[in-house]
């Protein structure tokens, strides 16, 4: 973890698990959607992508719109961040989180969700400072990562070569009491039973303890 290194954000953070780095930075801005502003809330929305250079073969630079997929990941990170705030508590604020992979080795789509929340966080307290909003919004945390099943074996946090050898793979997002936010679970080259799906959850619920650990770490609490 690298926090600060995108010095013009409101948050920023360099997050590297394994050979998977990323770099998460959140704005935050007055452009609030009409549908939360007809609520008087704010907003949290996040953008993904694959940098060129993060991939072999190359990633074709997106100009325009972007593919299904990283539409699919922004939507998941942007849900799981607004599970982190009380939108009510900053109304006329935005909150826009980028994550842009530097290189991807596999759990982007987890990483980014654990890197944006240190990102979002940093933001949030910014605005406070700088009077956007009266309160800290942020009531709890997220973290994500993905446990599957290669060859039999259990794992956690699988890299690129694990997770395309996978026989069964899960992406787990849980909040700071533990309770969980969002489970997407495939069964790549078999079928899964409901015991093997609880052993993911539940070894997944270990590593996003230390990924709050983490979290705080690069917070300094």
């Amino acid at each position: 973890m690298t926090t600060n290194f995108c010095p013009d954000a409101d948050g920023s953070v360099l997050f590297e698990m394994g050979n998977t780095r990323l770099i998460c930075a959140a704005f935050a801005s007055a452009d609030v959607p009409d549908h939360a502003k007809a609520r008087g809330n704010g907003w949290i929305s996040a953008e993904y992508s694959l940098l060129p250079y993060s991939t072999s073969p190359r990633t074709k630079r997106r100009t325009g719109n972007p593919d299904g997929r990283s539409v699919e990941i922004q939507r998941l990170i942007g849900r799981s961040l607004r599970r982190m705030v009380d939108l009510s508590l900053m109304p006329g604020c935005a909150v826009t989180v980028d994550c842009d992979v530097l290189q991807a080795h596999g759990g982007t789509r987890t990483a980014a969700i654990t890197g944006a929340c240190i990102a979002l966080r940093m933001a949030a307290s910014r605005m406070v400072e700088r009077g956007m909003a009266a309160v800290n919004p942020v009531v709890r945390s997220v973290a994500a990562v993905s446990a599957g099943y290669v060859g039999g074996e259990l794992l956690l946090d699988l890299d690129y070569a694990e997770d395309s050898a996978a026989d069964v793979d899960m992406n787990v997002v849980m909040d700071g009491d533990y309770n969980l936010v969002e489970v997407q679970g495939t069964g790549e080259n078999s079928s899964y039973t409901m015991e093997q799906m609880l052993s993911m959850i539940k070894l997944a619920r270990d590593g996003i303890e230390q990924l709050f650990s983490i979290q705080d770490q690069a917070l300094g609490r």
